[in-house]
């Protein structure tokens, strides 16, 4: 039990308790009651929620009527935000266990036997006749209840000395109530020898705040933990005033919310992975898009060669039995057809293989090969626009241990990129070369085109950075490129001037 003076005293602002209870029958319904009719000056105590299986229990019917959140399933309590405790009143030890077991860290339960307390403690309380009696119940009440909650509470001097502490406070900093009473609190948190803020000028201190505005203040303390460790604490300070106004005492809640801290961030890097993937599948299938046009004329030019071959073989089989000749030719229209049959094929396979989204795979792969792969798919393009392709692919295979998709992807993002800086027409020249002594093979993708203003060189590859007019790009084609190369251990460089084209370097290391 927390010591006489670290009850309530004077405060000016209530201390919040956020409570819910399990079980809600007849017991329930006088607790409800009873807290509802707001008898207690010092404690802010708000009923966020009552469970019970049984729908038509009296209490349960009385929370649902004042619009308490109600649940058959006591787990569905633990979701609720802010819960300081749950009161178990079903008096079954079965419960009582299963609440234990699943509470969070941050939530007290108190059994069935300490409820009945606490009941006597309400109906002793609204007995008592004295205005003194009635007071010193609600502190023994109120006393109770912050040892009962799982969150540390200190009560603080204005000169920074600890004038008491709850029990909870004392275990989350390992220390005996002997070693902290009396102690300056920035020497019993954080060692040091002066306030917190006059070793550290840009540390929040809430106290000094409180001090300063007699209000109630609030933050939150990053504390770097023995191991290494991260630790995040949330700190509530609120102000106990004399009758005439001043400030006497400070009390002080602090709670570690480092697993709820990680858990939110957790959720929300998820949250923007899973966005980003989104944007990245979007990416490619606009891509995809560009090179099925593309791709429809370069299928098209051989499908009416296999016709015209077709035609001529029909041709010469109506006028009658084949002879030597004939067959020859044949064989020369079969070879053609077969070869052409062929090209259908590995254009229809690169844009299979292309929008088929699939986990990164690093493989052995021949840099030279997906270039051929995705200038193959892009020529008719380049030759609609006139511009000029130079592959300058090195004899030597260029080698790398890579996923295929991810650097088709990174490859036709540059060369749509160089097709798009060259409206007019222009030369785009790729080119590759292994460099032995410095283990790395390097492609360098090169257009005459418009080129990159100097201010915008610094952004180019920072995600949803674009210079083309709205709805014409997602602006993640060159951030792509820049993280599928990272993502195989290489780096990028760009070199480029307005009106003097863009030369991009990108270099990986060799297996």
């Amino acid at each position: 039990m927390v010591p006489q003076n670290m009850s309530t005293e004077n405060f000016q602002k209530k201390l919040p308790l956020h409570l819910a209870i399990v079980g809600g029958g007849n017991a329930c319904k006088f607790f409800i009651e009873h807290i509802q009719g707001g008898r207690f000056p010092y404690l802010d105590i708000k009923l966020v929620g009552v469970c019970d299986i049984d729908p038509e229990a009296e209490g349960l019917r009385l929370a649902k009527s004042m619009g308490i959140y109600t649940t058959p399933n006591f787990r569905d309590l633990f979701k609720m935000q802010p819960l300081d405790g749950i009161i178990e009143l079903t008096g079954r030890e079965e419960v009582l266990l299963e609440l234990i077991r699943h509470r969070p860290r941050r939530v007290a339960v108190i059994e069935h036997n300490i409820g009945k307390l606490l009941r006597t403690f309400f109906e002793m309380s609204r007995q008592l006749e004295s205005a003194e009696q009635q007071i010193e119940s609600e502190k023994m009440i109120a006393n109770f209840l912050i040892e009962q909650t799982n969150e540390g509470i200190v009560m603080l001097n204005p000169d920074f000395t600890i004038a008491e502490a709850n029990d909870a406070y004392l275990a989350s900093i390992r220390k005996t109530r002997d070693q902290v009473i009396g102690a300056n609190c920035y020497r019993v948190m954080y060692g040091l020898e002066v306030p917190c803020s006059s070793a550290q000028p840009i540390f929040q201190c809430p106290m000094l705040e409180t001090l300063r505005t007699g209000a109630s203040a609030h933050v939150i303390h990053e504390n770097h933990l023995p191991g290494g460790q991260l630790a995040y604490c949330e700190l509530v300070t609120y102000p106990v005033k004399d009758p005439e106004g001043e400030i006497v005492k400070i009390i002080e809640i602090r709670r570690d919310i480092t697993q709820e801290f990680s858990s939110r961030w957790e959720k929300r890097v998820d949250e923007l992975r899973a966005d980003l993937r989104k944007m990245v599948q979007e990416d490619r299938m606009i891509s995809l898009g560009k090179l099925a046009a593309s791709c429809v004329h370069e299928i098209n030019n051989p499908i009416q060669g296999l016709v015209t071959f077709s035609h001529l073989m029909q041709k010469m089989l109506s006028e009658g039995a084949p002879d030597s000749a004939d067959l020859k030719e044949f064989k020369e229209y079969l070879t053609l057809m077969a070869s052409e049959l062929e090209r259908c094929g590995d254009i229809v396979s690169g844009l299979l293989s292309f929008s088929r989204e699939s986990p990164m795979v690093y493989k052995s792969v021949d840099l030279n090969q997906i270039i051929e792969t995705v200038t193959a798919l892009t020529r008719h393009r380049m030759a609609l626009q006139n511009i000029e392709l130079i592959l300058d692919l090195t004899e030597r295979a260029a080698s790398i241990s890579g996923d295929i998709s991810h650097l088709q992807q990174c490859f036709l993002n540059l060369i749509f990129n160089a097709i798009e800086a060259m409206p007019r027409g222009g030369r785009l020249t790729v080119s590759s070369c292994v460099d032995t002594t410095e283990k790395q093979v390097r492609i360098q993708v090169r257009d005459t085109g418009d080129g990159i203003a100097q201010e915008n060189l610094d952004h180019i590859f920072d995600p949803f950075f674009t210079t083309k007019a709205e709805g014409e790009g997602t602006g993640l084609g060159l951030s792509i490129v820049y993280g599928v190369v990272k993502n195989h251990g290489g780096h990028v460089c760009v070199e480029s001037a307005s009106g003097k084209g863009t030369l991009f370097s990108l270099n990986f290391p060799t297996l």
